[in-house]
């Protein structure tokens, strides 16, 4: 069933209403997974009643006796990503890790709707066949990730030995070694203290599947923050705060669903933090145009620090705030 479009008609018996279930039996050939990843890639259309076709991307949407599905199905991709001449931004490397200062927009490893340009495309060209096999075909040598639009450091194996080292290393989150990974967070408000803690368990969010959300039977998950700057309106009145976090877990976007929880998002988040958009008002212009110009989360990853998996040496690398980031810093700063 390769490149090709399949037309499905509801016939109203299927026992289900949801539009994922339904597809799963009318169109054996297709897995749950696959039709449940076609369908948020776009590929998955409805139409009603003669109405015009519209793309559906939401699994559980309710469809009707009558209407017609069509699913453009792609080419299958290939079992394991290719190589990709992608320019890389190399902080440390030798024959066993590199670590990398990821860019925004840079996709860690390929899934559903991002299955070429990631930075595993990147490092296979880069590293070629020795990191074959490391942590899984989707993801050789990955043992950490950073959200698509997140900058700053990450570490990559290089062989088995390191990927087994680095993945202990990232599962004790520091607590009994010397690893170490440090964000700058550009957040709304002003927190009433210097520094604190948020112990908050995370799991996905019980309605929207694509977000995380604070709740009660998730998985452990803490965050250690510290105000390092605080910004004021046109008017004086506090309005942004440069943290420093700390991760003492690593879930899916702790910070950001960690910061959004204690009504301090980050800037520019339009996923945990939309209802924060009117502060923008309150920025000078040359603030409010870098906030626009950001067009994601003001998050960066500028420290990390491990143990190197075969010398047992501890070592600690920087980055300083990409541009677009440091302008927005600069701006604040002004008090315009």
């Amino acid at each position: 069933m390769n490149d090709q479009r399949v037309d499905v008609t509801v016939q109203g018996d299927e026992g289900f209403n949801r539009l994922d279930r339904v597809l799963a039996v009318r169109t054996p050939a297709l897995s749950r997974s696959r039709l449940k990843a076609l369908i948020l890639a776009g590929q998955v259309s409805l139409t009603r009643s003669g109405q015009d076709t519209a793309a559906v991307r939401d699994p559980a949407y309710h469809v009707n006796a009558g209407d017609t599905i069509t699913i453009d199905v792609p080419p299958a991709a290939p079992a394991e990503p290719e190589g990709e001449d992608i320019a890389l931004d190399i902080v440390f490397e030798d024959e066993d890790i590199i670590v990398i200062n990821k860019p925004k927009g840079l996709v860690v490893h390929p899934a559903a709707g991002h299955e070429t340009g990631t930075l595993v495309n990147a490092l296979i060209a880069h590293c070629g066949a020795s990191l074959s096999g490391i942590g899984g075909v989707r993801r050789p040598g990955i043992v950490h990730r950073l959200d698509k639009d997140t900058t700053g450091l990450m570490v990559v194996a290089k062989n088995d030995a390191a990927h087994q080292s680095l993945t202990a290393q990232f599962a004790d989150h520091g607590r009994t070694n010397e690893m170490r990974r440090g964000y700058k967070a550009f957040a709304w408000g002003v927190p009433n203290r210097p520094r604190g803690t948020i112990e908050a368990a995370i799991d996905r969010h019980p309605h929207a599947r694509e977000k995380m959300a604070v709740r009660e039977n998730g998985r452990e998950a803490v965050t250690h923050w510290t105000v390092l700057e605080e910004f004021s309106d046109r008017m004086g009145r506090p309005v942004a705060t440069l943290l420093e976090c700390q991760l003492e877990t690593g879930r899916t976007h702790q910070i950001r669903v960690h910061l959004a929880h204690i009504q301090h998002p980050l800037m520019g988040d339009g996923v945990y933090g939309p209802h924060f958009k009117t502060k923008a008002t309150s920025l000078g212009p040359l603030s409010k145009a870098a906030l626009e110009a950001l067009d994601r989360q003001a998050l960066h990853a500028y420290l990390l620090a491990l143990e190197h998996p075969r010398t047992g040496e501890i070592l600690e690398w920087t980055a300083d705030l990409p541009t677009d980031l440091a302008v927005l810093r600069d701006h604040l700063a002004l008090t315009e």
